[in-house]
């Protein structure tokens, strides 16, 4: 090569010139050539859409189209009687017997409440979990033996659990619906054993 010295500054200067393209401030649309899905076609939930006669984008379901895991009763689904207008007072009587009786419910509800209740709300649901523990005091659920709490309709205690309230999550992803009421039933149980009273709910029973 008959001027290297030449060259290599004509090449110093041409890598710090690509170099210096990266991460520049421009107005200017950015040019992708692997996009990775970054711009990919698509609609918003509740968009306007030209292709489609209507002019929605949410396409209604084809007929025939059969529901998965969705209670055929709203009660049973949400905790609240769009009907009466309230909250469930007990567990809907379907579950229990879907069940196999109160007892092998509220067996069933102590299992899932030691393993997603327990943490935060203690064993005896006093609020005493290893989670308010560790955090010396910051986090204090509740006790479930709260006069209020011994006392809200089931229905309202499966909504608190599915939705979460304050610093609790929603737990209607985790847990199936028949295991959100069997944690209510022994929720309910648990009140019991340190407060019976006659107007609580009938373990027996758990009609609606």
């Amino acid at each position: 090569m008959q001027h290297p010295i030449a060259s290599a500054v004509v090449s110093a200067i041409l890598l710090a010139a690509l170099g210096g393209c990266q991460g520049t401030p421009t107005d200017e649309t950015p040019i992708i050539p692997i996009r990775n899905m970054f711009q990919q076609p698509r609609y918003n939930p509740q968009a306007h859409s030209d292709f489609f006669a209507d002019g929605r984008t949410m396409r209604p379901l084809p007929e025939g189209t059969v529901a998965r895991e969705m209670a055929a009763d709203p009660v049973t689904e949400t905790g609240w009687s769009d009907a009466r207008q309230s909250w469930a007072l007990t567990v809907p009587g379907a579950v229990v017997r879907e069940q196999g009786g109160m007892e092998a419910l509220v067996s069933r509800g102590q299992e899932r409440y030691g393993i997603y209740c327990t943490p935060c709300h203690g064993v005896s649901g006093e609020g005493d979990g290893m989670v308010p523990t560790r955090a010396g005091g910051a986090i204090r659920p509740p006790t479930l033996h709260d006069e209020r709490l011994r006392h809200i309709p089931d229905g309202q205690l499966f909504a608190t659990i599915s939705h979460g309230i304050r610093n609790m999550p929603a737990y209607d992803h985790n847990v199936p619906t028949a295991d959100r009421w069997a944690i209510v039933s022994y929720v309910r149980a648990l009140q019991l054993s340190q407060h019976p009273e006659p107007t609580a709910m009938n373990l027996a029973g758990g009609t609606r």
